[in-house]
């Protein structure tokens, strides 16, 4: 017998906040047409993950994965951060 494996759904947003200990709420932008003006739209869905390490801020680029409930809202899990934000106030030198 084959066993399938099930595809799981990866997406890439930016940490809009931290909800909690080790939840972050993530908002993923896609771009849409209207169906009938045919106008390209952006549009923002904000999707609670979970962060097992608490590493991720506010503004860092990341990499979610979908997966099984983990609570009442949370759906995905963070994979790996893409990039970190830069903090405020502090400037880097290139």
């Amino acid at each position: 017998m084959i066993q399938e494996t099930k595809q799981l759904h990866t997406l890439e947003g930016i940490v809009a906040r931290q909800s909690g200990q080790k939840s972050v709420m993530v908002a993923v932008t896609r771009l849409v047409r209207h169906p009938r003006y045919q106008k390209v739209l952006r549009q923002v869905t904000r999707l609670r993950a979970h962060d097992e390490g608490s590493k991720c801020r506010q503004g860092d680029l990341v990499e979610i994965q979908s997966c099984r409930p983990l609570s009442r809202t949370k759906r995905w899990r963070v994979i790996k951060i893409i990039k970190t934000a830069l903090l405020a106030g502090v400037e880097v030198n290139a």
